[in-house]
């Protein structure tokens, strides 16, 4: 377990034998469902290309906040943690990925501090995405009946913004310019 320097937060590797039990529910989700391919996906390869390298390259973490936390505050810690978390150097760094339960928070409140925080996020070259049993109504990008963002239970995840992301951040130009900073023009993103 990893314990932000405030104590106000803390993280759980996926090995963890004290992993919370919402934790453990968002976990299985992650490796049954992001880590394989889906037929109604639109395309080849796993749900989320990006959790099962980050499981096997030691860069996902968990955390769980039951009831009703300052949610602001809860994500801004992560998002000001997420640079010192391991691993920092190598290629394996750009995999490292949080995920947030937070249980007891209804999917309107999960999409509402997603759009709040996104910015903030964005502009640090990190990307926040909403999960809920809602579905999050984004739909797929190659197949825009398929819901990809369903979950079990309401998280938010965190991770770096990779040249890929393009898509997610083409409809706000502020985002946008964010991306093109980092990534110039090599996404597609007309």
């Amino acid at each position: 377990m990893l314990s932000h320097p405030s104590g106000d937060v803390a993280l759980f590797e996926p090995d963890h034998p004290d992993l919370p039990a919402a934790a453990e529910v968002v976990l299985a989700w992650a490796r049954s469902y992001l880590c394989r391919p889906h037929p109604d996906l639109g395309r080849s390869g796993d749900v989320c290309p990006y959790t099962a390298v980050s499981l096997e390259r030691g860069g996902l973490f968990l955390a769980e906040h039951p009831g009703r936390p300052d949610l602001r505050a809860v994500m801004t810690a992560y998002r000001d943690w997420f640079p010192d978390l391991p691993p920092r150097d190598g290629p394996q760094a750009r995999y490292r990925t949080v995920l947030v339960v937070l249980p007891d928070i209804t999917p309107g409140e999960i999409d509402r501090i997603q759009r709040e925080l996104k910015p903030g996020f964005v502009e640090r070259g990190l990307m926040i995405g909403e999960f809920h049993p809602g579905p999050p109504s984004a739909p797929g990008l190659w197949n825009p009946d398929f819901r990809p963002l369903r979950s079990p239970l309401p998280l938010l995840a965190v991770r770096h913004m990779v040249a890929a992301d393009a898509p997610f951040l083409r409809a706000d130009p502020e985002h946008l310019a964010a991306y093109r900073r980092r990534f110039g023009d090599r996404g597609a993103y007309r």
